[in-house]
């Protein structure tokens, strides 16, 4: 890299690796910019398909975790979203609206709403999935298996220990 590169520009090879002194400001606050950025990149990945639905990333984070856990009730997709009630009610009356969500009640509990895809639902899903697969898997691909690694505890280790039991329970559904 010559001095007027900047490595933002730079390929990843080019990159200077993390410093030992990892835990200095420059660090951290270039590892949130990558996070930022990274997420960004992701999600917009997907923001054609969705706008062409009429849909945001809101509908699509409902979608993921209702397809990653089907009869999720209500409540735990509030607890994973960390979104308000309303918000999340606005988000659901859309996509059962469309046909993308069935409801029904839960079978000890009729109060619960169990939620899950229904076809046209799973469908969309799928599509979506394939986009941010392509990004993610070109990227670990890029990265290398110890990277991934790497990459998967630092952002295990940013969830509060409450939520993890919750977290890691998607992996097992």
């Amino acid at each position: 890299m010559n001095a007027n590169s900047s490595p933002a520009n730079a390929p990843a090879s080019q990159v200077t690796p993390a410093s030992p002194l990892f835990l200095r400001e420059d660090e951290i606050r270039r590892g949130i910019e990558m996070l930022y950025f990274g997420y960004s990149a992701l999600t917009r990945s997907i923001d054609d398909g969705l706008a062409a639905q009429g849909l945001g990333r809101a509908h699509h984070r409902a979608l993921y975790f209702i397809s990653r856990q089907p009869d999720l009730t209500v409540k735990e997709l509030l607890r994973l979203l960390s979104i308000t009630k309303q918000s999340l009610g606005r988000v659901l009356n859309d996509l059962v609206e469309r046909g993308y969500i069935e409801t029904r009640q839960g079978a000890n509990d009729r109060r619960q709403k169990l939620l899950r895809l229904s076809a046209s639902g799973k469908a969309l899903e799928a599509e979506l999935f394939r986009a941010l697969r392509e990004k993610m898997a070109a990227a670990y691909a890029q990265a290398g298996q110890g990277s991934v690694t790497g990459f998967w505890r630092v952002l295990e280790g940013l969830i509060p220990d409450a939520d993890r039991s919750m977290v890691f329970g998607l992996r097992s559904r």
